[in-house]
């Protein structure tokens, strides 16, 4: 006769990692490899490598290599809108501030910069990465807003303010990426563009 019915030890839980978490790390491999190994080698096996999963996992969460760049082109939109809005200090000292904290994101990220604004014909941006460099825009407005509500810097129209800004700040780190300078210190040579565009706007 059996004894009575030992009860069964319980089955421990695999615990999933969850998709969002997932997406992350694949964006996270593949800004490796794109920093690494420039965009010629940025494909599916690499990124799926360098974040040790299967290249089924990439192709699952993002389509394919055009849906992965899309991807990280969004990324990289939001992460320069935090590092624009983040900038320390109030009214023109924070508008200079983010001037030089736009700088530190193309250095430090320089092929995804390259890449957000000199994309592939064949990845066609989603609705979603439009919306994210429009807002890492709208983070410079409203910085230039709050400047001229504090009378700081002239009225006038924040957006054109802002975008001619943008459009200097921007040449000089497309110029300065590529290795185009004549200066011994880029980095005192944009600090005092950034001054000499606040010193004409105030």
């Amino acid at each position: 006769m059996q004894g009575p019915r030992q009860p069964r030890p319980e089955v421990a839980t695999r615990q999933r990692t969850p998709s969002t978490d997932v997406s992350s790390a694949l964006l996270t491999a593949a800004e490796v490899v794109l920093e690494r190994d420039g965009l010629a080698g940025l494909t599916i096996r690499a990124v799926a490598t360098e974040a040790e999963v299967a290249p089924m996992g990439v192709y699952s969460r993002f389509g394919g290599k055009p849906g992965l760049i899309d991807a990280l082109l969004s990324r990289g939109f939001v992460l320069l809108r935090d590092c624009i809005a983040g900038a320390p200090g109030v009214g023109v000292e924070r508008l200079r501030n983010s001037g030089l904290a736009y700088r530190d994101f193309a250095l430090g990220h320089q092929h995804l910069y390259s890449l957000m604004f000199n994309h592939p014909d064949e990845v066609e941006p989603s609705e979603e990465t439009l919306v994210n460099a429009v807002q890492s825009f709208e983070a410079h407005v409203t910085i230039v807003a709050d400047c001229m509500a504090r009378s700081q810097l002239a009225e006038a129209d924040p957006v054109e303010v802002a975008q001619a800004i943008w459009s200097s700040v921007h040449g000089a780190m497309s110029l300065e990426l590529v290795g185009i300078g004549f200066t011994p210190d880029r980095a005192s040579t944009f600090h005092s563009m950034i001054s000499a565009m606040i010193a004409g706007f105030r």
